[in-house]
């Protein structure tokens, strides 16, 4: 009888083998490739947090620093035993526009103390109109704003994002894309007719090969940018009505999508800014559409929509504004008498950040560096930007080099939500159309600023960029149908001064009429000539008649 056979030992490194590969298995494994590859940015106007947001507190979420009722400011200031008006629910058509300048800000955030104390708002209404004192110190209900209310429920909202610099709309919005606003603190006209010298996070994501759209609906403030004026730039403009859904719904917006919203209320066309004496429901109806033509895109997974107000418009807040540790952003200072040297931030203001990548219900209220005390400000979109791409170019300031960014907060989950509403719910108008339809002086105002901007602005480009380039690029094109059309060149080579234009400059050297290629040659030397004589003057006379 065989005696049996013992079993082979069980070696102890297989064991370890076995361990090692269980032991990777439940480390969790992160997501290596951001998921971000859309951002939109809607810059809304002139109203601050606690005035949009700050009741939700209440009602939706308690987390968010809002407010309670029991925010007062004094009528004075310097009187020992002033009147109060507190901050109320009641919200509503807003008529006139509270003060905001740099000066208005100042009395605003500072009162009569040396320290931001948030408690000027009533005199300085006064000082500007009695009825302005309430009316600054009321906030919407939030089923007044009920597309904010559920783009909070469901998404992010920061409650200590703040304006860039405590002043106007100009330059709150130079800082939005550029991280500067080249020492303005007020809205200067010559300058914003010649453009805005900085570079800014478009001209940064095209160096890196990112594409950039500007979906506008009746002027692209972003042409207050000198750069953008620039010929390579000219099909990044694209009409809001006719494209944004469009691009959306095949799945091609850029990189970077901006969305400037309508901004001046004239008949027919209700303005949809926010800013007063606009009604705030034409605001919802565009968060609102903008949302569901994201929501309905193919690229909704890979998106970030960031939708923020320029400025406060006057509108109380109670969280006091940073004035200390706030970087300069790159040397320049205000103008006189105040000089102003950029280093304190203006009033907090609402911001929502939308993407399936976020934790339904988020509060956000300080940022995870760069530094201990960054804060989350307009510059924290271009900053954004660069890390989300990885642009290899530089920060543009040390202001967006500084302020917080969001990038951590689409880090969270580990897949995509497939719980985001579809359709936000409807919007009731605060505003009568009877008003709407009234023609007034703001109407007549807001009218005459679009033609003044942009007819200097298509001036400015086509006299600088457009009539060089439309020259060359047509005598190239004649001197390479030469061979096609004997003397065209030559045509093309003459002298065009207003001098020698004798017949008129729009009939020189047209062929003659029996030419076989009469139609083509009349085209091409008309359009050449055309441009030719194309300088300043002529253009002011054609925009200005």
């Amino acid at each position: 009888m065989r005696g049996r056979r013992n079993k082979p030992p069980f070696h102890l490194p297989f064991i370890f083998l076995f361990l090692f590969f269980l032991t990777l298995s439940w480390v969790p494994q992160r997501i290596c490739q951001q998921p971000i590859k859309t951002v939109v940015v809607l810059v809304m106007e002139n109203r601050s947090f606690d005035h949009m947001i700050g009741w939700m507190k209440k009602s939706i979420n308690p987390q968010i620093n809002g407010v309670t009722g029991d925010e007062c400011n004094p009528v004075s200031t310097n009187n020992s035993n002033p009147g109060t008006i507190c901050f109320s629910d009641d919200a509503e058509f807003v008529d006139p526009d509270p003060g905001h300048s740099f000066e208005d800000v100042l009395q605003q955030v500072f009162g009569s103390n040396s320290i931001p104390s948030m408690s000027g708002f009533v005199e300085q209404a006064l000082s500007m109109s009695p009825n302005l004192s309430e009316t600054v110190m009321k906030g919407f209900k939030p089923e007044a704003v009920p597309i904010y209310g559920a783009l909070v429920r469901e998404f992010a909202v920061f409650d200590r994002w703040f304006s860039s610099i405590p002043g106007p709309t100009q330059p709150n919005r130079l800082f939005v894309y550029s991280a500067t606003s080249h020492g303005s603190t007020s809205h200067v006209k010559k300058q914003l007719a010649l453009g805005y010298p900085q570079k800014t996070i478009f001209d940064s994501l095209h160096e890196n090969g990112h594409d950039f759209g500007i979906y506008f609906q009746n002027i692209p403030t972003t042409l207050f940018y000198r750069n953008l004026r620039k010929l390579k730039y000219i099909f990044k403009f694209h009409q809001y009505d006719l494209k944004f859904k469009k691009d959306a719904r095949n799945g091609k917006l850029p990189s970077l999508s901006v969305i400037e919203p309508r901004y001046f209320d004239l008949v027919g066309f209700p303005a949809n800014d926010d800013h007063p004496s606009h009604d705030v429901a034409n605001g919802q109806k565009l968060v609102k559409e903008v949302y569901e033509t994201l929501r309905a895109s193919p690229q909704w997974n890979e998106t970030l929509l960031i939708i923020t107000y320029d400025e406060h418009g006057g509108f109380f807040d109670h969280v006091k504004t940073p004035f200390v540790n706030v970087p300069n952003p790159d040397g320049n200072t205000g103008p006189a008498p105040y000089f102003f040297k950029f280093d304190r931030l203006g009033v907090r203001v609402p911001t929502i950040m939308v993407s399936p990548w976020i934790k339904k219900g988020t509060v956000i209220s300080s940022p995870n560096g760069p530094t201990p005390n960054s804060e989350f400000e307009h510059s924290s979109i271009p900053a954004t930007i660069k890390k989300i791409f990885n642009l290899s170019s530089n920060f543009l300031t040390h202001r967006d080099a500084w302020a917080g960014t969001l990038r951590h907060i689409v880090g969270q989950l580990t897949s995509q939500r497939t719980d985001c509403p579809v359709t936000p719910p409807d919007v009731t108008p605060l505003r009568k159309q009877r008003q709407m339809k009234t023609v007034d002086h703001m109407s007549f105002r807001a009218r005459w600023f679009s033609r003044l901007i942009w007819r200097r602005l298509t001036i400015s480009w086509l006299h600088s960029q457009t009539i060089s380039a439309g020259r060359c690029a047509l005598k190239k094109h004649m001197s390479s149908l030469e061979g096609l059309f004997p003397g065209s060149s030559e045509q093309a080579k003459r002298p065009s001064s207003w001098e020698q234009m004798n017949p008129p400059w729009w009939t020189r050297n047209l062929p003659p009429l029996q030419d076989p290629h009469f139609p083509i040659k009349f085209i091409l030397l008309w359009a050449y000539n055309l441009i030719s004589n194309m300088d300043y003057y002529s253009l002011r006379a054609t925009f200005y008649r």
